[in-house]
């Protein structure tokens, strides 16, 4: 048994966001057969080719000094940061974002989200806030791409790269859904154990086949025959090292490796989609700025300017633009009046988010917000409303129902009107 902790994440109500998954192999206290066995129980599809990345800015970024800058408003609103034009006319992003800004015709942004002030990524990634999850269970987006897509033998259909949380959790989906997350010691379990090379691997193979021929003849009630496959099969998934390949960064151009230098996880996100991945999320930074908020983005922006945009760019250079969708965005957005300490403090009313690819429309600033940035003007759209415009991208119809923990038949999503510019 292993025990797998995520990365700390002290946010300013005092608790740390550090969140652990105990494995046998890959998750839930499953060995990996066992997990390709429920898997298996809990009847995944077909694999199809679409694919989605997640990007969370954990925190809550800041939607003033982003994409919904307002120039024209009181200092004490607009803050520090200029806003400058991309190559959509009309269309401006903070200055601190011109990688973006030069390729915003691949890229759009929705300005007019409405969220809540709850420090947790279950909204974002569930459709649904914290406090109603702790007692609802409803399952993250790559929970639903598991379940409905499924993955190859060898390639897990759904990665965390920043480890477990509410927002991954597969709720009442069970376990067989839950996300591989291959940080620390977890990546391990891609390898052959030190030692063993290629035909002892066969012979454990072989060994517990065996083993489970006599179980299956034992077994009077014949629920064991056949099962000796999901350990092949788990065998195979080490065996065939492509989660092991494409978490290698090494095998990328030194040119490639270059333009990814600090922003690493991007690119290990895009060579899992490339490696048939059906849903990635990872996050990056921490954008709880209630002190030095301009000082803090000055930092980060950049840092995360370029990390997707390479992404999104070599999404298209090699043709999956179509396929692939991206989004980015935290729990919230900001206060648009900066407190004393040079800060923005928590903001429900309003948040925007980037979005990008899966054959969407692109080019675009959805919504606006009134004249400081307090609240949507036109177009107010929910979280769930995002989530829904997602799932029709990724050929999943959000009105899809799954039994929960009693039985009882649960939407994907309550709210599912879609943002119909994206699409």
């Amino acid at each position: 048994m292993l025990t797998l902790w995520g990365g700390k994440q002290r946010f300013c109500d005092g608790l740390t966001r550090r969140n652990f998954l105990r494995i046998g192999a890959f998750g839930a206290s499953l060995t990996l057969a066992d997990l390709l066995r429920a898997r298996a129980g809990a009847g995944s599809t077909v694999p199809s080719h679409k694919a989605a990345i997640m990007i969370y800015l954990p925190g809550g970024p800041s939607h003033m000094d982003m994409y919904d800058m307002k120039p024209d408003a009181a200092k004490e609103f607009r803050g520090e940061f200029k806003p400058i034009a991309t190559n959509v006319p009309g269309i401006q992003i903070c200055e601190h974002m011109p990688v973006q800004a030069r390729m915003f015709d691949k890229l759009a942004t929705v300005r007019s989200i409405v969220s809540v002030d709850e420090h947790s990524d279950s909204l974002v990634m569930t459709g649904f806030p914290e406090a109603q999850n702790v007692t609802a269970h409803r399952p993250s987006f790559g929970a639903v791409v598991s379940k409905v897509r499924g993955s190859s033998a060898d390639v897990p259909p759904f990665v965390s790269l920043y480890g477990m949380s509410r927002g991954t959790e597969p709720g009442y989906l069970g376990v067989a859904h839950r996300p591989f997350t291959p940080s620390g010691e977890g990546e391990a379990n891609l390898r052959l154990p030190g030692g063993v090379d290629a035909k002892r691997q066969d012979n454990r193979k072989d060994l517990l086949s065996s083993f489970d021929k006599v179980r299956r003849e034992i077994d009077a009630t014949g629920t064991m025959k056949g099962m000796d496959s999901f350990t092949t099969r788990a065998f195979d998934m080490v065996a065939s090292g492509t989660v092991r390949k494409a978490l290698d960064q090494t095998r990328e151009e030194p040119r490639t490796r270059d333009r990814y230098k600090g922003v690493e996880v991007f690119l290990t996100a895009r060579r899992l989609i490339e490696a048939g991945v059906g849903c990635v999320t990872l996050a990056y930074g921490s954008w709880d700025t209630h002190g030095q908020n301009f000082q803090i983005l000055k930092q980060q922006l950049p840092q995360v300017d370029r990390g997707v945009a390479n992404l999104v760019q070599d999404l298209y250079d090699r043709g999956l633009d179509k396929d692939v969708l991206v989004v980015m965005w935290g729990e919230f957005g900001r206060t648009p009046r900066i407190n004393g300490t040079a800060g923005r403090d928590h903001w429900g009313p309003v948040m925007s988010a980037l979005v990008a690819g899966g054959g969407m429309k692109m080019g675009q600033a959805i919504g606006t917000t009134n004249s400081r940035g307090e609240i949507p003007k036109d177009r107010p759209v929910t979280v769930p409303n995002v989530l829904s415009t997602f799932y029709r991208a990724m050929g999943i119809d959000p009105a899809m129902t799954f039994p929960n923990g009693s039985g009882r038949p649960m939407y994907i999503l309550e709210e599912r009107e879609p943002i119909s510019e994206l699409l």
